[in-house]
Order: structure tokens, then sequence, then C-alpha cells
């Protein structure tokens, strides 16, 4: 059935109809939503926010415009709408048992970032983006872009993700903000320059493995060697010179090998034994932590996210447990004792649909 013919049948009152229309759509939004929100479930929430008001305005949907951009329109503006409102997620206390952190080198912005499941960018970001689009669509879901981006002012983050990630013309994406051209193309030169000062340029950066390489598992497994036997100087060696560590909504950062050799001095102090599962999250090499208790279970404690640079770690995000039943992991697992980092099983994919639930 044609477009023409959905639509006239959703505006009718078909919701079946409507859902065929936006099923295309629905994981690029979602996408959309968390470069704008950096938050998964606050992108969930954006996209069903999105999917309702265009049910409800059908109406009004006047064709000139595609369907895509109508709908990127409406997802925008809930984003903004989001990003305006005081609601958003506030940085923790430390709450990390046994283990007392050393003083962070500075305490993060975004408390609110959460990871993003590879799984679902199967399909969203393989699309092609529009002919003014300066950022590679794997770089722009990145942990270190979107953390980036929440540090724009909303308009200018808006109008960068339309024009330069997604290629959205100037006169599109004006439109879609009920703008001016003027407007939107003076905002995007202030953002690209604001994005500049947060992300380091591409000569200074060294590529990183390719997706499930075997010098990428490499990297991840001699850092699983070396955190669960607690072997710090190994650990430390797979670091950069300007590592960072971050761990959301835990304020605290670390910035440089030595600092974050502080603070890894000060959970291998725990004493606790772990054990991880692999996944993926954000394009990005992910493991699913456990603690193991002493009657040979272990408890999920959250999920690490790596960014690499050749064959060392230039960045690594800890996320709280919570984000685990998203990547399809368990909340607990039976003891492995594995000693060989090769055993290293790997998990793909979340539990959950891009439908209507929201993460728990």
């Amino acid at each position: 059935m044609g477009t023409e013919d959905l639509i006239t049948r959703a505006r009718a009152g078909d919701n079946d109809a409507f859902e065929e229309l936006a099923q295309p759509f629905r994981r690029e939004l979602q996408v959309h939503c968390y470069r704008m929100l950096g938050s998964f479930q606050d992108a969930e929430d954006a996209l069903q926010d999105t999917l309702l008001s265009a049910w409800q305005g059908l109406a009004g949907f006047e064709e000139r415009a595609s369907l895509r951009s109508w709908l990127y329109r409406i997802a925008t503006n809930r984003c903004l709408n989001a990003r305006r409102s005081a609601s958003r997620r506030k940085a923790k206390e430390w709450d990390v048992p046994g283990v007392e952190p050393p003083e962070p080198t500075r305490l993060g912005e975004v408390p609110w970032l959460q990871p993003y499941p590879d799984t679902l960018l199967e399909g969203a970001i393989d699309m092609s983006p529009g002919p003014d689009a300066r950022f590679d669509q794997t770089e722009s879901i990145s942990l270190a872009f979107v953390t980036a981006l929440q540090l724009l002012p909303p308009r200018q983050l808006a109008v960068l993700v339309l024009r330069d990630v997604l290629g959205f013309r100037a006169n599109e994406a004006a439109k879609m903000l009920d703008s001016t051209v003027e407007s939107v193309n003076s905002a995007l030169k202030r953002a690209r320059a604001g994005l500049e000062m947060k992300l380091p340029p591409d000569g200074e950066r060294r590529p990183a493995p390719a997706c499930d390489s075997p010098a990428e598992d490499a990297i991840v497994a001699k850092f699983v060697a070396a955190y669960e036997s607690a072997d710090l100087d190994s650990l430390v060696a797979l670091l950069t010179d300007d590592v960072f560590i971050s761990m959301p909504p835990l304020p605290f950062e670390y910035q440089g090998r030595e600092p974050a050799s502080r603070f890894y001095a000060s959970v291998f102090a725990s004493g606790r034994k772990f054990e991880f599962l692999r996944t993926r999250a954000n394009g990005q090499p992910a493991l699913g932590a456990y603690v193991r208790d002493p009657t040979g279970i272990s408890h999920g404690i959250g999920l690490f996210v790596f960014t690499l640079a050749g064959d060392e770690i230039r960045a690594m995000t800890r996320f709280e447990n919570t984000v685990l039943p998203w990547f399809g992991l368990p909340r607990s697992i039976p003891s492995r004792c594995a000693e060989v980092p090769e055993a290293v099983p790997r998990s793909h994919g979340p539990i959950r649909s891009t439908g209507a639930s929201t993460p728990s």
C-alpha cells in the first residue's frame, strides 16, 4: 500500500496504518533523540511523545515536506522542550561500597549520560545522510561526541545535529525550528566552535581498531585479565597518557594516567573479585561488570564502555547496573572463576524492543 493511502487511512483513525507509516523511522528518530538528550531513557520518552504527537496531529501534515522531515521536526522540538525542563537527572553521591576514591580531577557536567545498545543502531546510522553532513554516522553516536553535544546550548545543539550530522539543508532546519536561515547559520557557526573546544582534533587521535577485530578483542581481553587479577601495573600499561575516566551519574572524573592509577588502586584495595561479559555500546566495545560474592554468584555492578586509540584505552565510562538489561545482560551470573581472558563470553543484543516500553 502506498504512502498516500496509508496517510488517508491514518487520518481516518486507522492506528495500524499510522504504525506502518512510522515504523521505518522509529530507530533513526530514537537515535536522533538520544544525540540531543544524551539519555537512553529520555530518548525513548521523547520518541513516544513524538509518535503520539504525530498521530494526533496528522491532519496538519501538509505533505509539502517529506513525512520523515515532518517527524524530525516534531522530535527535535520535543527534545528541545526536554532539554529546557528542570527535571534532568542529578549527580549522585559516591555509593560504591568498600571503595574510597581519591580526589577527582574534576566533577562531571553531564550526570544524565547513558549508553546506547549497538543492536538498536542497526538500520539507524547506516542510512545515507543529507549532502551537507560533516560527521561520520558512527562517530556521531560515540560517547565522546554525545557528551560534547550535551554541553552546547539547546538550540545550537539542535542546529548542529540537523545540519552537520543528518545533513538537512539550512532552509529545512530553519523550518523545523520555526526560525530563519540566517539564524540557523549563525547558531551553526557557534555550535561548531563550541564542539571543537570539546573534541580533540582529528590529527591528534589515533584510530580505534575495527569493530570486533582481533586487535580490539586483544585490548579488551588484556583489560579483563588485568582487572580480574587486580594487576594495577598491567591495567595502567593499557591506558593512554591522557586517559579519561568517568562514571555518570557519579560526578567523579579522572584525567591522565596517574590519577586513573590512583583511582583503580582504590578499587583493587577493596578486595572484590570481578568478572565480565562482553557487549557493545555507542559503536564501542563494552563489558558488563560483576562482583563475586561468597556463595559463588556474581552480581552486576555496572557497564564499562571503552574508547580505544590504537592498542590503548583512551577513555572508559562506567555506568550503573540498571543499564544491564538494555544490553541483554543478566543482573547476576554463576561465577565462572575464569582464568583465561579468551574465555570472556560475548553477549549481543538487548532484550527489549524499540517499541513503546520504557527502559527499567
